[in-house]
């Protein structure tokens, strides 16, 4: 039997397909069951000499599609890891000898149209499939918790390198010991617990998209690591004397002004200018208020929350310091607090966190920022008795950045896990 092959522009693209890294026009429509393998009674037939006669199957199991090795000779691997059997997920790069294809599914072919009723912010969005269609570095800019990742995927699944993987990494969230590792990969014995090879993110978003987000936090030592990989298109694994090619589109992404930390030698001119080619930089919520509606309905559809007109209404005064996030916060929270009944004005108080007001303290007495800081952090582990998720949640930061301010102030979580069982 022949394999299938269509273009995109195929009504049948409404499957999940496979799609060929060697070959992205040629691509694998996926029905209930798929064989795999090098004999002609396969249905996807692989010219490999180190693929088996009957290497895997994948078949559809309800919504979800597994794939499952068949005692082939040099095994299935799954985002290079051998598998007997697993469940597919969006972007998993599958490799059958030397032959690799990516699994996907709609939602990748057919990305979502982003548009919006702010003037301003529609002119920056029209210019995204451009952006998409060149293999340009793209600067998002934006405040926490506007989208800046969503953006990311937009972008991703625009470009030719759609069926290829997304990585992301979060430059804020790991140390400065961790960060080259995880960006570059290492060599077995790079350094302690270093027990064998680790390909980085550089290598296992090979063909697709490099996501850094909170780039403004990436350490000064590894900023002229991260420009030479970006100019040369190479890298070199931690321990390793060796170079290797890469082949990602970067897109960054950051909260902070990169622009003014270049000013003050925090950040690097010559990065600065590398990944500033394409900007975006997506407003506040406040600022695209005329949106409020449509985002607010995506969200508590999802969720499937109830609010009232009048308290829809009451919502669009609050200024929503945490952004799109914040929102979604709020969603669904009124989801746990008010299960299957419609959110009345009346509990927009239970739900909504009060801007800090610090205008009535006496300025003698405000404690340093960072003192403060600490003290806002132990006041929500406390509260939920050590729990950092919803610590995370109530502070309006990821859990990541919540972790390495634990760790910079000396703060036990478990201490407040202890104290619930008194």
């Amino acid at each position: 039997m022949q394999t299938t092959r269509v273009l995109f522009d195929s009504p049948s693209t409404e499957k999940a397909h496979l799609v060929s890294i060697s070959n992205k026009n040629e691509i694998i429509e996926m029905g209930d069951f798929l064989t795999i393998g090098r004999a002609s009674h396969n249905t996807l037939i692989i010219d490999d000499a180190f693929v088996s006669q009957r290497h895997a199957r994948i078949e559809k199991r309800g919504n979800d599609y597994i794939i499952k090795d068949l005692r082939s000779t040099n095994g299935t691997l799954v985002n290079e890891t051998p598998v007997l059997e697993a469940k597919l997920t969006q972007n998993d790069r599958i490799r059958f000898g030397e032959t690799v294809y990516v699994f996907t599914t709609r939602s990748a072919a057919r990305p979502q149209e982003l548009s919006s009723k702010n003037q301003e912010w529609q002119k920056q969005l029209d210019r995204l499939p451009v952006f998409a269609s060149t293999n340009y570095t793209v600067l998002i800019n934006g405040p926490s918790g506007s989208g800046k990742e969503l953006l990311a995927h937009y972008v991703h699944n625009l470009s030719s390198r759609k069926h290829a993987p997304f990585v992301a990494i979060n430059c804020s969230a790991l140390s400065e010991q961790l960060i080259e590792s995880e960006l570059f990969g290492h060599v077995k014995g790079a350094f302690t617990g270093a027990d064998q090879d680790r390909r980085g993110a550089f290598e296992t978003a090979r063909g697709g998209t490099l996501f850094l987000d909170e780039i403004g936090d990436l350490p000064m030592n590894l900023q002229p690591k991260l420009l030479r990989a970006l100019e040369n298109q190479e890298i070199r694994p931690v321990g390793s004397d060796r170079t290797i090619k890469t082949d990602v589109r970067i897109v960054a992404a950051t909260h902070k002004n990169l622009y003014e930390k270049v000013i003050k030698k925090e950040f690097r001119e010559d990065l600065f200018h590398r990944l500033n080619v394409c900007r975006i930089s997506p407003p506040s919520l406040i600022d695209r208020i005329e949106d409020f509606d449509t985002i607010f309905y995506n969200i508590a559809r999802e969720m499937r929350v109830r609010f009232s007109f009048a308290a829809i209404e009451k919502m669009k005064d609050h200024t929503w310091p945490g952004n799109i996030r914040e929102l979604k916060n709020v969603i669904a929270r009124a989801s746990a607090y008010y299960p299957s009944q419609s959110i009345e004005e009346g509990a927009l108080a239970d739900l909504i966190d009060k801007p800090m007001n610090t205008d009535t303290l006496p300025l003698d007495n405000l404690p340093p920022l960072k003192e403060l800081e600490r003290d806002l952090i132990v006041k929500q582990l406390e509260r939920h008795f050590g729990n950092q998720r919803k610590a995370a949640e109530d502070l309006k930061m990821p859990k990541s950045t919540l972790n390495d301010k634990l760790r910079y102030y000396n703060i036990d979580p478990q201490e407040y896990k202890k104290r619930s069982r008194v």
